[in-house]
């Protein structure tokens, strides 16, 4: 997993002068707590701070059995995220990010040899010099057969050069196995699931909210419902449930690989999808991004990936 890692300041009641408590958090953080929370090997390539929030990060890496050997060091702040929630527990942010660590990651070279995937996105796409480093990264392991995964996760307030972005994101969906976006960063994007199959993803998983999920194959469409078993308490880190929930099925199942994944069925899409909503209303049901480990999907007696 390649990205940011940063800190969440969320408030801690629903009111516009609530007090805020720090979380952990991050697109690609979160993706990466959420494989290992599932079992699945995961290695986090990120640069965090030296300061405390940066020891926090990095702890809560090792908890969550993520393997930290490409995590980089430096003496820059950590990135921090102002949270807002409204009266659905939908949320929203706004960011402090200069001058910081996450931005300022190296090219580590060459992946490990046992590299399967390579996943992507959100304000490490966004924010210079990091997001060329990504992107190239990407681009070199795609050609050497990685699959590689996309999810946007825009944050429209942070684009300066909104064309070099929709450019960035179009070389590597091109190259990708699977982009995983939201309506919202479909509509920012300007690309619609069709649009993204031609240009040569291999499949486009869209997130709609309450509405579920559906997946966009060049055999058609599987949509499921969102999980509604559990209240939502927030939606912080929902979509990246989604993404590591869907990546973790794919490792377990042997579809880390654009021609197998060609030809998974709408019947095999049907239960990756739904263990992505299982996940993702798992997150949502506790504050801030808390992805479920194995034990407690297993422990609820439905049916795992």
């Amino acid at each position: 997993m390649g990205g940011e890692a940063l800190v969440d300041l969320v408030p801690v009641e629903r009111h516009p002068l609530a007090p805020l408590a720090p979380r952990l958090g991050g697109g690609p953080y979160n993706v990466a707590i959420g494989l290992g929370r599932l079992g699945t090997p995961a290695t986090m390539l990120t640069r965090l701070s030296t300061d405390a929030f940066g020891d926090a990060l990095l702890a809560r890496l090792r908890d969550s059995h993520v393997d930290d050997a490409m995590v980089q060091r430096g003496e820059e702040p950590t990135t921090l995220a102002v949270v807002t929630l409204d009266e659905t527990g939908a949320a929203r942010y706004s960011f402090h990010v200069a001058g910081a660590a996450d931005r300022l990651v190296a090219d580590p070279g060459e992946l490990p040899a046992d590299t399967a995937a390579l996943a992507v996105g959100t304000l490490s796409l966004l924010l210079e010099p990091g997001a060329s480093v990504y992107a190239e990264l990407a681009r070199r392991s795609a050609d050497d057969g990685v699959f590689v995964s996309l999810d946007p996760n825009i944050r429209p307030a942070l684009v300066t050069d909104a064309e070099a972005v929709r450019a960035r994101l179009d070389a590597i969906a091109a190259r990708a196995g699977l982009v995983k976006l939201s309506d919202e960063d479909a509509r920012w994007w300007g690309r619609a699931p069709g649009d993204l199959l031609a240009a040569g993803a291999g499949a486009v998983v869209v997130t709609r909210g309450a509405e579920g999920l559906v997946v966009h194959t060049r055999d058609g469409e599987v949509a499921v419902g969102a999980d509604t078993s559990r209240p939502v308490v927030d939606t912080i880190g929902a979509g990246d449930s989604v993404h590591s929930a869907l990546l973790g099925h794919l490792q377990a199942h042997d579809l880390l690989d654009r021609s197998r994944l060609a030809v998974l069925g709408a019947d095999g899409w049907r239960e990756a999808l739904g263990f992505a909503a299982r996940v993702a209303g798992w997150t949502c049901s506790r504050a801030a991004a808390e992805p479920p480990t194995r034990a407690e999907l297993d422990g609820e007696g439905a049916p795992g990936s």
